[in-house]
């Protein structure tokens, strides 16, 4: 997500510094991008003159403190401690009038923003997989966010030709409310034998016109993540029509996490 999100950033022509503490995801994420921007030439839909300067925006493995910055976007994994950390360090490495964006999928921008001494300079930028190609920007106002740091996330977001739509700042916004809980009814519906993974996807797919069976596409996002997010959801909001589904806890404890890990409901052979 952090690499397609660096991508879209400096295709719209933005300057981007890219920031990780494992300094082998700065090599993996010009690489991903590389291979992006390479499809994208292939395709005819950029230049091979685009691609290069594209690249040229951006640099990898850069310190926290960069104290122009307009804005951050932060994508580390769907951790509230891990995010608030990194929130935390960038409100003090950055300028006092920088925007600091979290694109969670689930968590609480409200609570994100707790440990920064300026709350509402914190908005919810929540980018799709994968983030070249899907429209969508959810913009999440936490309950102290600024008018400002809404109207600046929302023109960002059409800058980069994203679709922004303003959510309030509930579990799981409004996409993850409503797409998780049916990819956990779907390993209900598998851990109960009603039907096979492959029938499940194949009756989703032919009879509610989904480009993705909805196993399929929690392979595709990640086991982990679903889980994650039901978890946030099952907590937060108290309802019981939220609880993960055991399946989809064995499969994470088992490693089978999706097409990241080789396996998830379904085989991914190397």
């Amino acid at each position: 997500m952090g690499a397609g999100i660096a991508q879209v950033l400096a295709t719209a022509g933005i300057e981007v510094a890219v920031y990780d503490v494992a300094v082998q995801q700065h090599a993996r994420a010009r690489a991903a991008i590389e291979r992006s921007l390479a499809r994208l030439v292939l395709k005819d839909v950029l230049s091979p003159a685009a691609r290069d300067a594209t690249l040229e925006r951006i640099v990898f493995g850069a310190e926290l403190a960069a104290r122009d910055a307009d804005i951050m976007i932060e994508a580390v994994t769907e951790d509230q401690a891990a995010k608030r950390d990194l929130l935390r360090r960038a409100s003090e490495a950055l300028g006092p009038r920088a925007i600091l964006a979290s694109n969670t999928s689930s968590i609480s921008i409200t609570a994100l923003a707790a440990v920064v001494a300026q709350p509402e300079r914190v908005v919810g930028m929540h980018f799709f997989n994968p983030v070249p190609v899907m429209p969508l920007v959810e913009v999440v106002r936490g309950q102290l966010t600024a008018d400002t740091a809404t109207t600046a996330a929302v023109a960002l977001a059409q800058r980069l030709g994203k679709t922004p739509v303003v959510v309030g700042d509930f579990p799981g916004f409004v996409s993850n409310r409503i797409l998780l809980p049916m990819l956990n009814e779907a390993f209900f519906t598998l851990m109960e034998g009603v039907a096979t993974a492959e029938s499940i996807d194949r009756v989703m797919k032919l009879g509610m016109n989904h480009p993705l069976g909805p196993l399929e596409l929690a392979d595709f996002i990640g086991l982990d993540v679903c889980l994650h997010i039901m978890e946030v959801l099952h907590r937060d909001l108290g309802d019981d029509k939220y609880r993960p589904c055991p399946l989809l806890r064995r499969y994470v404890a088992a490693g089978r996490l999706g097409r990241k890990s080789g396996a998830g409901v379904y085989e991914y052979p190397s």
